[in-house]
């Protein structure tokens, strides 16, 4: 049964696992990881997971071009499966490409459901903290991630171009 629970240093040797079945340089949407996170050692995974949790937390800054998030992974037992996030607001980047949710399922875990359900979840969760509308985007040839965005009720304003290529931009009225 899966479960969202927050990241943990506890799942570094699954996390690797997970990353190298993208390859090393493959984007994870929902994952927060930087460029220069260093996730190879125990102690740079460690600070990665760290920062991803105090990232919810509105009193403390986050970084420069970051906004506040939540962020879960979807795991099994002691499995990494994927991650998805809620950006608590939305800055020119994320309302232009980025949108409010982002979201990834590993290559050996898809077909599952596992998207739709986390983002089932996390739709609540925003709905909780007192939002009344997300923007999620994908990839115009993104089929699977099209399908879980319209599956939750996601709305397709526009296809655009934007900074990291074209994206399809989908409401959901919570």
């Amino acid at each position: 049964m899966p479960e969202l629970i927050t990241p943990s240093a506890r799942l570094h040797s699954s996390w690797l696992d997970a990353q190298a079945e993208w390859g090393a340089d493959a984007h994870m949407d929902g994952a927060g990881l930087d460029a220069d996170d260093d996730v190879e050692s125990a102690e740079g995974f460690a600070a990665w997971t760290g920062r991803l949790r105090r990232r919810s937390d509105r009193t403390t800054a986050v970084e420069q071009g970051r906004v506040h998030a939540t962020h879960w992974w979807i795991t099994e037992g002691d499995t990494y499966l994927g991650a998805i996030d809620l950006r608590h607001h939305l800055n020119a980047f994320l309302l232009d490409a980025g949108g409010h949710i982002g979201y990834s399922v590993r290559p050996s875990a898809r077909r599952r459901g596992l998207a739709g359900w986390a983002l089932d979840q996390v739709l609540h969760e925003a709905r909780v903290m007192g939002m009344d509308r997300v923007l999620l985007t994908c990839d115009p040839g993104n089929e699977p991630s099209q399908r879980t965005i319209e599956g939750a009720g996601g709305v397709l304003e526009d296809v655009r171009d934007t900074l990291v290529g074209p994206k399809r931009r989908y409401w959901v009225t919570l």
